[in-house]
């Protein structure tokens, strides 16, 4: 079986320097993190004694960019790691299988190199940008930059770099378990008896991207007043830990009167379905996204997983969770009854059965996790596709 193997090249625009990767979607297992691995084919004539440099960066935009005046930056530089790639410093570095077979296929000028995710480095994230904004998203992204220099401060000129965006994400679970989350929640009235009594469960805890969210309520009226009707959202909640803000935006709703009005002595049971997409929240300001690189991979963002022994507050960049908002109204003077019960909404975990019927019925191809690993090769390199990125060629002396 031969199996098709997707790899992303990247030219300098002078097109001397040439770096390939094999993915671009890398998966933070909490315990571990995948590598970065790549290759480099470097023109030997035009180094001249220079050498070539790689190094993995990470950019945190908290604020606008529009916005930063008087030498007021909103925004976070990092590099995370920084080494030569040519000529080799490690000869006897070991290569992964999709290595070995670009150093095969492309000859002895190209070079691989692994740079590999801080442990505690945040999720890659992209705060959806409102029809009038202008500048760079905000969130959290991450770069791979290679460049010729005679150092690694010297970072030359533009011509002789090449840098690609790739993202970090994290993936559920492999077993979503049994744990049913709900809430139940009692509202009582300073001038009448009884109480109005909301129970909210969910199917289970942990949802794939474009899977329905069922949620059963139950409503029990022990009071005198009214329930006039019923709202429920799906909310995504952000917190940013640069500034410590925080913020709610729905991503789903719907509002019912069926069973309404639930009189005193009632009671009411029924299961409404809510799916949060992306494709539904378009041009909505501050909707996180998973670091979304085109818009036909584009996904609300992944609910962060924390480390086992950490909380929410140990976490870095931009923290996401969801929760699902039931809000019965009592009436003009009974006010309303609100409840929140959360959930996860996350991408399958690679292998499973969940993992294959989402990516047929979305047409996800961006996640390609141990393609490389699980793979039968042949021994003919005629399976490698390159997907080539636009560049700009310059016409200055090299």
């Amino acid at each position: 079986m031969v199996v098709a193997v997707k790899v992303f090249k990247k030219t300098t625009p002078n097109g001397k320097l040439t770096f390939y990767l094999g993915k671009r979607d890398f998966i933070d297992h909490l315990d571990y993190c995948d590598p970065i691995d790549g290759v480099v084919v470097v023109d030997p004539d035009y180094l001249k004694g220079r050498k070539v440099y790689g190094e993995l960066t990470t950019t945190y935009r908290y604020g606008r960019e529009e916005d930063e005046v008087m030498g007021v930056k909103f925004s976070k530089e990092l590099c995370l790691q920084r080494e030569q790639i040519v000529p080799m410093v490690n000869q006897k570095m070991e290569m992964t299988p999709m290595q070995e077979r670009l150093v095969k296929k492309l000859g002895p000028n190209a070079f691989p190199f692994t740079f590999t995710f801080p442990s505690v480095s945040p999720s890659s994230v992209t705060l959806q940008a409102g029809e009038d904004d202008e500048g760079k998203p905000l969130g959290v992204d991450y770069n791979i930059r290679t460049y010729v220099g005679q150092n690694e401060e010297d970072k030359g000129h533009k011509r002789s770099q090449v840098a690609l965006i790739i993202k970090k994400l994290q993936y559920a679970p492999a077993a979503r378990g049994r744990r049913l989350p709900s809430s139940l929640v009692s509202k009582g009235f300073t001038f009448s008896q009884g109480k109005i009594n909301l129970e909210v469960t969910l199917d289970r805890e942990i949802y794939y991207h474009g899977e329905k969210i069922a949620a059963t309520v139950v409503i029990t009226n022990n009071s005198r007043k009214t329930v006039k009707n019923i709202k429920c959202y799906a909310v995504q909640h952000c917190e940013v830990t640069m500034v410590n803000a925080q913020f709610s935006k729905h991503v789903a709703s719907m509002e019912t009167r069926e069973g309404c009005p639930i009189t005193p002595g009632a009671s009411f049971t029924k299961q409404f379905f809510l799916v949060p997409l992306a494709s539904s929240n378009k041009d909505r300001r501050g909707i996180a996204l998973d670091g979304h690189l085109k818009d036909e991979d584009v996904n609300l963002a992944s609910s962060t997983l924390i480390t086992e022994g950490k909380t929410s507050t140990d976490a870095m960049g931009i923290v996401i969770s969801y929760s699902i908002r039931v809000k019965v109204n009592c009436g003009t003077l009974g006010g309303e009854l609100v409840t929140d019960v959360p959930f996860k909404l996350m991408h399958p975990a690679p292998g499973t059965v969940e993992r294959e019927r989402v990516n047929a019925m979305k047409k996800m191809k961006s996640i390609e996790r141990h393609r490389y690993e699980n793979s039968h090769y042949a021994d003919d390199d005629d399976n490698i596709v390159f997907e080539d990125f636009a560049r700009l060629r310059m016409n200055e002396p090299e």
